[in-house]
């Protein structure tokens, strides 16, 4: 009979404590490193560019969703451009949240990739200058894949691969606004 009343009580606490978990903000912590107008301003130090907009069509639709596996978020993606170079400010979800990235493409190459917001409860590691220094100079090649090999960490995959989708999403669209202004 004692067993049985402690084992209740442990069954409660267990319970008690798998509620806390839930909804305490460290399991579903979010971590700015640097907001979006934050990375737009220190891209463009002297002044903003206007915001422009790339609406998604249905064969632009058809395009991302083949490139990265899902369609797009919202019917338009926005973008800041001046002087050759064009930034991007995309979510992805790694394992069950969203992760923020800015990219700065020039020249249809990545200068800078960078977490500004991170969700998730693991593989915050994709954020060191180390690891986001391998997409450096990195293209989109003729089958729609990084031209860099790009090296995991333990722990991050889904992490890693939402940065290597979002790099090759900024490159593809770069690319898209680049061949609408020659027309």
């Amino acid at each position: 009979m004692v067993s049985s009343v402690y084992s209740k009580v442990a069954l409660r606490a267990l319970m008690g404590m798998c509620l806390l978990w839930l909804v305490s903000p460290v399991a579903h912590a979010e971590t700015v490193y640097q907001s979006p107008e934050e990375f737009l301003r220190a891209t463009f130090p002297e002044k903003l560019p206007e915001t422009h907009e790339l609406w998604h069509t249905k064969e632009l639709r058809a395009q991302i969703k083949q490139l990265i596996g899902r369609t797009p978020f919202g019917a338009r993606t926005r973008y800041w451009q001046s002087a050759g170079r064009s930034v991007w400010v995309l979510d992805e979800i790694g394992k069950e949240e969203a992760i923020t990235f800015g990219v700065v493409v020039e020249q249809q190459k990545i200068s800078q990739i960078k977490v500004l917001v991170y969700r998730e409860s693991r593989g915050w590691e994709i954020r060191s200058d180390a690891f986001t220094q391998q997409f450096a100079q990195a293209q989109l090649t003729q089958d729609n894949k990084l031209s860099k090999s790009i090296d995991g960490i333990t722990g991050a995959t889904l992490s890693v691969r939402a940065m290597e989708k979002m790099a090759k999403l900024a490159l593809f669209l770069d690319a898209k606004v680049a061949a609408m202004e020659t027309k």
